[in-house]
This record gives C-alpha cells, structure tokens and sequence, in this order.
C-alpha cells in the first residue's frame, strides 16, 4: 500500500458501496480508480497530474463525475452512516458549525450566462466557499452543505439540519431527528430556537452579546433568558476537530474544483473514510 491509499480494511469498507458495473466492457478496477481519486484530493494535484499507476487519469476524472452527478458519493456516505447506526455506533448529540475554504482561480470558471455559481462567494480574500456541517458526538459528518463563503451560518441552519437523514437497514422511517443540538453563538436567534423546539429538539446555543443587551433593556417583557449549559457546551469542540480532519486534504482545504457537486462529492469522500 502506497501513502494516501486505501488501506485493506478501507477498502472492505467501501468496496460494497460501489455501485456495480453489469454491463459493457470490462472496466479499469474500482479501487485502483478509488486510489488514484483518493491521492488526487488527498494532495490537491491537477487531475493530469495523477501517477499513471492509477490509470488514464480522464478515466478517473469520469468515472468521479459519474458518482458526484448520478449522487453516488451521498448514497455511500447514507449506508455507512446507516450500518453505524444499526449497529449502535452513533452519539446522537449532534454539533453543528461550518468553515471557509479559499477557492484558487482554478475553480472561477464555471459560468452560466455570465452568472457566476452561487456556491463562490466574494470578500476581501478573493472567492471562498464556506463548508456547513453537522457531526454527531464522535466527530464524524452527518451532513454537509455547500455555499459561497459570504454566507450567514443562521441562513443554512433549517437546510443542513433537514440533510440529515440516516436510513434504516430494516424496515423504518430514516433518522433525521438529533437527540441535542449544540451551535455557536452564530445560530443564536429567536427563529432557529422556535423551529427547534416545535419539533421537540433541545439545544445549547449561547446568546449573542446583543441580545443579552436588548432582553436586559427590556426587562420582563423580554422574558426569561434560553438555557444555557456551560459543560454540555463544551462538547462542542467535535465539529472543530471533524473540519481539521477534513482539511487535511488538500484539495479540501483549497478549492479547485468548478462545479459544487464535485467539491461536495470530495467531501463526502472524505467523510465516508472517516466513518471507515
């Protein structure tokens, strides 16, 4: 095994994932285009400039696009998610956050009658995207959203909490429903607690310094301030160190990627291995 391969046990992991080819020619191996797919995000090369033992890299570039386009890469990271579930495996105190990656001019170019993609978003950094995640107690990724790096983190809570849908392996409803909910003070708001608590979520989310100002303005009319559990907060920190595991794949790290479904299906590359 070369460095940035899988490993025997990773590849027993996701090699009944793959979807299975049962028609046309004989095609270039699974995991030897998972490994060349793998070292190429792992260290942020140029797809022309993936070693030759994985294969013709146009092969490589396809055959990822398929499972980014067809929603293969979201169908694999589902069924990992639902064995852990089956077996147990999964803390259902989610903690939700997201990150900003700096897109490279690589990844400007994919234009639609001169709009540029809502997925890019500019600042004084130049192009960025912003990466919104939620994980659940162990650190590993429940589901994950793509914007443009200027967006509000309140603005996408609603949508990456309704990504999360781990299926049953038997018969059942998906689990879309956390046990707890933690969030940074960015999440802080009276829509997002409402929306929580009419579906009988509890959560930890501190309150903005605003906010403390205007309900002590207020007064009783403000009513009682949210709880707010200092220790239960600081198991936070999860989501911190999935988005450090991410990020240590380059092609993560740095954007270079055109199109959003491909940058996503990396990510969830990504965090279907850390589930193996």
């Amino acid at each position: 095994m070369r460095r940035h391969e899988l490993s025997d046990e990773e590849w027993e992991f996701v090699r009944p994932l793959l979807p299975e080819s049962l028609r046309g020619r004989k095609r270039l191996d699974d995991r030897t285009v998972l490994n060349g797919i793998v070292w190429k995000f792992r260290t942020g090369t140029a797809w022309r400039d993936v070693p030759g033992r994985y294969g013709p890299w146009a092969t490589l570039h396809r055959r990822f696009r398929r499972w980014a386009l067809d929603g293969t890469s979201e169908r694999m990271l589902e069924a990992a998610q639902a064995r852990a579930d089956t077996a147990g495996e999964i803390d259902w105190l989610v903690s939700v956050d997201s990150t900003v990656v700096r897109a490279r001019q690589h990844a400007a170019g994919a234009r639609k009658k001169g709009i540029r993609s809502p997925d890019l978003g500019r600042s004084r950094g130049g192009l960025t995207s912003k990466i919104h995640l939620a994980c659940d107690a162990f650190g590993r990724p429940l589901a994950v959203v793509v914007t443009g790096g200027n967006t509000d983190d309140c603005t996408q809570f609603t949508t990456l909490r309704e990504v999360i849908r781990v299926p049953r392996l038997g018969p059942g409803r998906p689990r879309v429903r956390p046990a707890h909910v933690l969030g940074y003070k960015g999440y802080s708001s009276r829509a997002i607690r409402t929306w929580l608590r009419r579906r009988g979520i509890s959560h930890t989310i501190p309150e903005r310094a605003d906010q403390v100002r205007n309900r002590l303005r207020r007064g009783s009319r403000c009513g009682r301030p949210p709880a707010f559990d200092k220790q239960f907060y600081k198991r936070r920190n999860v989501v911190d160190r999935c988005f450090n595991r991410l990020k240590q794949w380059r092609g993560i790290a740095t954007r270079y990627d055109k199109t959003a479904e491909s940058y996503k299906a990396a990510v969830n590359l990504a965090s279907l291995l850390m589930w193996a």
